[in-house]
């Protein structure tokens, strides 16, 4: 599967998405095969959710686009401790 994002004015495309984790109009958390994206501005929406395509289009003015690790890809406190 490839994963893609892609900013077109005010609407922004993700592939490869496998969950929102959460949307407010200020911010937006995207999880992806191990990673998660996080997106903050003003008035963001989701406007299409195919969780069967792993497809997510946002619309809003998008400020700041942050991608980190998924904190589900690192396991509990304990495995990292008793590996």
């Amino acid at each position: 599967m490839s994963n893609y994002i892609h900013l077109e004015g005010e609407i922004l495309q993700i592939k490869g998405a496998t969950k929102v984790a959460s949307s407010t109009p200020t911010q937006a958390v995207v999880e992806m095969s191990g990673s998660a994206v996080v997106l903050s501005g003003n008035g963001i929406e989701v406007k299409k959710l195919n969780l069967e395509e792993n497809e997510v289009h946002l619309q809003g003015k998008f400020q700041n686009i942050k991608f980190s690790e998924s904190v589900a890809s690192k396991g509990s406190f304990l495995k990292r401790i008793f590996k």
